[in-house]
């Protein structure tokens, strides 16, 4: 069976220098959890470390996408140069192994138009089938208008935009998040509450906005079983009622504009609670890797609690297969791993 893992995460020497310089209160520290052990040396190997880590797993097919903050934070003119620099690294990479990888391309989002020009510039590039977002750059939404133009032009090309969770602002933090041992603090404000809630507002944001009526063919993804969304969408939909402008309810747009991916978490309680609220049709596999690292075993006990072999071909590759226009290909051959699969 052929495995494709998307949100697999690496980044730049430039990207990582810009956001450790920037002033204490505007840096993103979150970059603290890309310290950790091996981390620091597996998000800047794009090569021959990383396909042994596919291999091991099981996994036939990345798509990469820079890692937490991205270039978000950084001021325009840096965004920008990092922004394309990253997105020919990638290239390049993908050119030296193009039945291994693919990429969301990184935008300079503090810069709207300068984002738009680079996703052009991208846009016949076949390294390239997605984007890497963020639910704000600086304060400002991704539901903003000024961005209106950068997700048209996503809708148009087919490019699905991943909204990733990222750290609350300074604001939210020091109202919500402090008064804790500086560690406990930024967990709280990250990975064990904060990333969630913020991935989530923006796509809830989004659609609020209007934008999924205005451009009906933009796709959006959210990680981590839909950022807490689909656990609270029963009362998430009552927003329909006071929202009346909307063509459609506020939780119809989860069946035809998001899709839910699994960020590392192969829980098989979280995927059939997804299913009481979306189709398998819009589940996908990602690994988070290097924060998170898939091995071969769990990823075919946590495919074999669906049924349905179908059902498992989709999750595992075809729906990404579809969102992403990846061509098909023969399934691989990762040793132990891939026979782990294949029995699934």
């Amino acid at each position: 069976m052929r495995v494709i893992a998307i949100e697999e995460h690496w980044t730049t020497p430039g990207i990582d220098r810009a956001l450790r310089a920037q002033p204490r209160r505007s840096r993103d520290e979150s970059v603290a959890w890309n310290d950790r052990g091996d981390i620091p040396a597996r998000l800047l190997d794009i090569s021959e470390q990383r396909l042994a880590a596919m291999d091991a797993a099981g996994i036939d097919l990345q798509i990469l996408s820079i890692a937490p903050p991205g270039t978000h934070g950084l001021p325009a003119g840096e965004a920008i140069a990092l922004s394309r620099e990253a997105n020919d690294r990638v290239s390049e990479a993908v050119g030296r192994h193009p039945t291994r990888l693919r990429a969301m391309t990184t935008l300079p989002m503090s810069s709207p138009d300068a984002a738009v020009a680079e996703l052009q510039r991208t846009a016949d590039a076949p390294a390239h089938v997605g984007i890497m977002s963020y639910g704000r750059s600086g304060d400002r939404p991704l539901d903003d208008p000024v961005y209106d133009e950068l997700l048209a032009t996503a809708a148009s090309l087919g490019r699905p935009v991943f909204i990733h969770p990222q750290i609350p602002p300074n604001a939210v933090r020091d109202a919500s998040y402090r008064g804790f041992d500086p560690t406990v603090e930024l967990a709280l404000a990250t990975f064990g509450w904060g990333w969630h809630i913020e991935a989530g507002l923006a796509a809830l944001r989004l659609i609020l906005r209007g934008t999924f009526d205005r451009h009906p063919d933009l796709q959006i993804v959210l990680g981590h079983w839909g950022e807490m969304l689909l656990f609270a969408l029963d009362r998430i939909d009552s927003l329909s009622n006071v929202a009346t402008d909307l063509d459609r309810r506020v939780a119809e747009y989860f069946r035809t504009n998001v899709y839910i991916a699994t960020s590392g978490m192969l829980i098989p309680r979280l995927l059939r609670h997804a299913l009481d609220f979306t189709s398998i049709d819009r589940i996908l596999l990602s690994g988070d890797y290097p924060f998170h690292r898939l091995d071969a075993a769990t990823l075919a006990d946590f495919l074999r609690t669906l049924p349905d072999r179908e059902d498992r071909h989709k999750v595992a590759y075809a729906n990404a297969q579809a969102l992403y226009r990846l061509e098909p290909s023969p399934s691989g051959s990762h040793d132990e791993a891939a026979r782990l699969l294949e029995r699934s």
